[in-house]
């Protein structure tokens, strides 16, 4: 008897879009090999609806808020439910940014030095006396970004204090923490990790964009970025890569799969970035072209994506 997927995607967050892009593609390979399929969007009937399809296993092909931080594993942990990926407490600190770093900080993974600023926050010293803090912390360029958001949406590069105030404010809409980081120059590289209790990582990717910034726009479009594998940078810096990004997969608890995105600079110094728990699989994502380069072809991957999800059990 064909194994019950039930496929949520779509759903509330800024990255609808690239989710149901990515719905898509995973809905094919579970076809393609044998799993009996039930696409479903996350909205208010999504929990009569998961217990209409009793699904053997939930294949969440979510992205940012309600979908990768810990909300959505909840709720199918309460209704008992299997599913891909990690757990409620990996994704939630994976999605928050700045508690994530903390965690790296901890096993010796070098991070960007930022500061956290919150919409609270604001109403103390004001925005000015904010910026003001920022700057005596950090030089320019910096990086400002929601905190708890992904595919860089609200993310901009700030390389003078004149527009310092409008990346501040452009990140609130996105979030209602900002988190402001120095800038590190270097090559943009990106790092799977597969697996549930002895993971294994994937193939370094060098990532290349046309306008010289991995930006939502590089990230699903055609044409706009190339990856690079395996990664042209060098042998230590390779594994350091590869090193970080198991110990942020594990230093967060993740299952499954996890993406660690880094910076290597000139002198092969390797900062992560983040940690995305739901990596899209568009047609144009990385962690496809990483397994690919591993051996895994497409299909393969999101099957044993399945496996790992009911070996958990």
């Amino acid at each position: 008897m064909k194994k019950k997927v039930a496929l949520i995607y779509g759903g509330k967050s800024a990255e609808r879009e690239i989710s149901l892009r990515t719905g898509q593609q995973v809905s094919s390979a579970l076809v393609e090999k044998g799993f009996s399929v039930t696409a479903l969007d996350l909205d208010d009937n999504l929990v009569s609806a998961l217990k209409e399809a009793k699904p053997d296993v939930v294949f969440i092909a979510l992205h940012g808020k309600y979908g990768e931080d810990g909300c959505l594993q909840g709720l199918l942990d309460i209704l008992g439910f299997p599913y891909v990926g990690s757990g409620v407490l990996a994704s939630a600190l994976a999605m928050n940014k700045a508690i994530s770093k903390k965690l790296f900080r901890l096993e010796g993974i070098l991070c960007p030095k930022d500061v956290l600023i919150s919409r609270h926050a604001l109403q103390q010293p004001g925005l000015e006396g904010v910026m003001k803090q920022i700057e005596r912390e950090l030089p320019y360029p910096l990086v400002v970004k929601p905190n708890k958001q992904g595919s860089t949406i609200g993310l901009t590069v700030v390389r003078a204090s004149q527009d310092l105030k409008n990346s501040i404010l452009h990140a609130l809409k996105y979030d209602d923490e900002v988190l402001v980081e120095e800038y590190i120059s270097g090559t943009e590289i990106t790092v799977g990790v597969l697996g549930n209790n002895e993971p294994q990582v994937l193939p370094v990717i060098e990532i290349r964009s046309v306008t010289g910034l991995y930006d939502y726009e590089a990230k699903y479009t055609p044409g706009m970025s190339e990856h690079i594998i395996p990664a042209e940078i060098s042998e230590v810096a390779y594994r350091a890569a590869q090193d970080g990004a198991l110990k942020a997969h594990r230093a967060l608890g993740c299952r499954g799969i996890s993406r660690s995105d880094f910076i290597v600079t000139k002198t092969d110094e390797t900062y992560i970035l983040e940690v995305n728990t739901i990596p899209g699989m568009t047609r144009t994502s990385l962690i496809p072209d990483a397994a690919n380069a591993a051996g895994i072809k497409f299909s393969d991957l999101i099957a044993l994506l399945v496996e790992l999800a009911l070996d958990n059990q």
